[in-house]
């Protein structure tokens, strides 16, 4: 394919993908099936790693992210982004209506809309291209993240119709429950502390220095208000549903309101079918729909006079607190749950809750037998919020966070700057064990399916595994006849029950256990390393880990400092890296499990080009460039036989300085005597 008709295909393809992103995630009017647009996609990711200086600013493979964001700049607003004033009670929406009657002589509509429990964002289009995305901040300026905001599929890169020059489109950013639960399970799977509810999840993603991590997390972005000078419309109604024209994803939640009646109409709807969408909110906005009576109220130093924010009050209960149970992670962490006598919270039966951590149960001052008051966060996860300490019992003990281990009684230990406590009997304590153990054999790791379903503790209560290489000791003979029967409380229903179950080891049983230990050996390289269970290492980071160092032994050897030049690997994982290689017991079962067949290298990545100029040099990309996406520059170094490093060192052979290179890098690599390169004096290079 010549360079001509690579940059056509490439544009065409752009566009189709452009509209069927539309039509998926803001219309939810799928027009193909998810295989052919894989393919398109595909294409159009081959065509441009053949030809990256083709690559579109505006390209849909932005989408999957690959940036790395060490710092956020602080960007001003060019338009205030204002809070709202909040009402929690309808007589206060009242009053807000009649203020607004007393200065507007004629009849006044509103336009009333959900209110997302989300973070709030600036998008600005100059020419119908996204350029910048910057959170609200202090409402004066904010931090610019645009790298992650561009892998939310709801959010157009480039608008189609009849758009303005410029103008600025105000929005949320939410994590739907879906995508919520996924990160939590995976969290709890790594044994990282779960987000409490789907608002903190979003925050902590939009400023991820990964932007394939924010890509993976499944963000969704729906627009509430637009700003340009001179705005062509009367209303706010009609501004919103041109931007809908544009490619915005505005929602269909939404209605204009003549009066208090229909006001409350919309509320009290809201307050009760809130819990069937598929994100949070946590009420109503409420705004003045002409532009020209917003012109006449006006604004105060911190809202407009013209909207308003009614908060639904979160449904809360109270109830007894029976026990705090301490449960130990399969890292080691300790976590405080409350036993609580049954209620009922938001459709669901509550009779457990966190407690977080030592910090909060003092700064609760928790006794037993309290009544407290018990919420859903983010409508999600029961907390904790409050006690009724009229009704403490005067004789009630507090509630002392444990200082040895629950399940193997070692001392406890607190890494500084945590609230976290750990458990440091890593090798010895059983939840710890089993915990790494079921793990190991899960979906994403090894894959043995057939040691599920309690299996993994009735092999472990028989003293026939203690880590997860004795598991590829296991014979018919040591397997077959194992048995045990346990109670456990189903709570899968509105009233859980108590629910026995019978866990053996017949014929068919074993020997399925046996065939998936077999089949595991084939597992690769990258699957294995995430099965380990290394704190802080995920599937992605292991990936990568894979594609960079090739083997477990080269891993093993490597530094601090080579484990850091690595692009995504920050001194944190490196030192977790280094933590678990350095463990002569676990260099133990890494030798066990070589011995048992299992997969511990892999080929590095193929290059696509004979020209090897770059070969054993580590590269350094900083700015933007002309002729090259962020992720294009990187494929090329890595197609000449380059590294990419994420952060200079004095391993560093030279830097690739676009514009806006980071003032922090630069003067790093100033100070070690690191060459930079401009993107001219890059490609004259690769060029000869």
């Amino acid at each position: 394919m010549t360079k001509d008709e690579a940059r056509k295909r490439i544009e065409e393809l752009s566009e189709v993908i452009d509209n069927h992103n539309y039509k998926y995630y803001v219309l939810a009017q799928p027009s193909i099936s998810d295989y052919d647009f894989d393919m398109l996609m595909n294409e159009l990711i081959a065509l441009e790693k053949e030809f990256p200086e083709l690559a579109l600013p505006t390209s849909p493979t932005q989408r999957v992210g690959g940036d790395l964001t060490k710092e956020f700049p602080t960007v001003k607003h060019r338009y205030p982004m204002l809070s709202l004033a909040n009402s929690y009670n309808r007589d206060e929406i009242i009053d807000f209506i009649k203020r607004i009657e007393k200065t507007i002589d004629e009849p006044v509509e509103f336009v009333c809309e959900l209110k997302f429990d989300g973070v709030s964002i600036s998008l600005t289009y100059e020419h119908g291209i996204l350029i910048r995305a910057v959170t609200r901040g202090d409402g004066t300026q904010g931090d610019e993240v645009t790298a992650n905001i561009k892998t939310i599929h709801s959010v157009p890169l480039k608008l189609h119709g009849d758009y303005p020059d410029f103008l600025e489109m105000r929005g949320e950013v939410i994590m739907p429950h879906d995508s919520f639960n996924k990160i939590n399970a995976e969290r709890d799977e790594l044994g990282l502390p779960l987000f409490a509810n789907p608002r903190n999840a979003t925050a902590g993603t939009i400023k991820l220095q990964d932007s394939r991590e924010a890509a993976s997390r499944r963000l969704d972005n729906y627009c509430y208000y637009m700003m340009m000078d001179n705005l062509p419309y009367q209303t706010h109604y009609q501004s919103l549903m041109a931007a809908k024209e544009w490619g915005f994803n505005i929602s269909q939640h939404m209605r204009v309101c003549r009066n208090i009646d229909e006001i409350e109409d919309f509320i009290n709807y809201w307050d009760e079918k809130r819990r069937n969408l598929p994100f949070d909110i946590d009420g109503i906005v409420i705004k003045v729909n002409s532009f020209a009576q917003r012109e006449v109220l006006g604004i105060t130093a911190k809202s407009p006079r013209w909207a308003i924010a009614y908060k639904f009050k979160a449904e809360q209960v109270s109830t007894k607190l029976l026990s705090v149970d301490f449960q130990v992670g399969r890292h080691g962490t300790i976590t405080p749950v409350a036993n609580l006598e049954p209620v009922l919270l938001a459709g669901t039966t509550v009779k457990r809750a966190t407690l977080n951590n030592a910090d909060f149960i003092k700064q609760l001052d928790l006794h037993y037998d309290d009544i407290v008051k018990v919420e859903k966060g983010g409508e999600i996860i029961p907390k904790i919020v409050g006690i009724d300490l009229e009704k403490r019992k005067k004789d009630s003990k507090p509630v002392e966070f444990i200082t040895k281990c629950p399940e193997c009684g070692s001392s406890l230990i607190q890494n500084e700057g945590e609230a976290a406590w750990y458990c440091p009997n890593s090798m010895g304590c059983p939840p710890q064990i089993k915990g790494r153990i079921e793990h190991f054999i899960s979906r994403k790791a090894m894959n043995i399916e057939s040691l599920g379903e309690g299996k993994i503790e009735v092999i472990f209560d028989n003293h026939l595994i203690n880590n997860y290489a004795d598991l590829y000791d296991l014979t018919y003979d040591k397997l077959y006849g194992l048995e045990k029967t346990e109670t456990f409380i189903d709570e899968t229903s509105l009233f859980p029950e108590t629910v026995t179950r019978k866990v053996s080891f017949k014929e068919k049983t074993v020997n399925n256990i046996l065939n998936s230990l077999i089949k595991s050996r084939e597992v690769p390289f990258a699957r294995v390393l995430y099965a380990l269970g290394i704190r802080e290492i995920g599937e992605t980071t292991a990936k990568i880990l894979a594609n960079e160092m090739g083997s477990i032994d080269n891993l093993i050897n490597a530094s601090l400092e080579e484990l850091t030049a690595i692009n995504t690997i920050g001194p944190t994982i490196a030192q977790s890296i280094r933590d678990f290689f350095d463990d002569e017991r676990n260099i133990e079962i890494i030798n066990r499990l070589k011995a048992a067949g299992l997969q511990f290298s892999q080929e590095k990545k193929a290059t696509s080009s004979e020209n090897q100029v770059l070969a054993g040099k580590t590269i350094v990309v900083s700015g933007v460039f002309a002729n090259f996406s962020r992720d294009g520059i990187k494929q090329k170094i890595e197609d000449l036989g380059g590294k990419n490093a994420a952060s200079i060192s004095s391993k560093t052979d030279f830097v690739v300085a676009g514009e806006k290179m980071g003032p922090e890098k630069r003067k790093k690599a100033e100070a070690l005597g690191i060459k930079m390169l401009t993107e001219e004096e890059f490609i004259e290079m690769i060029n000869k």
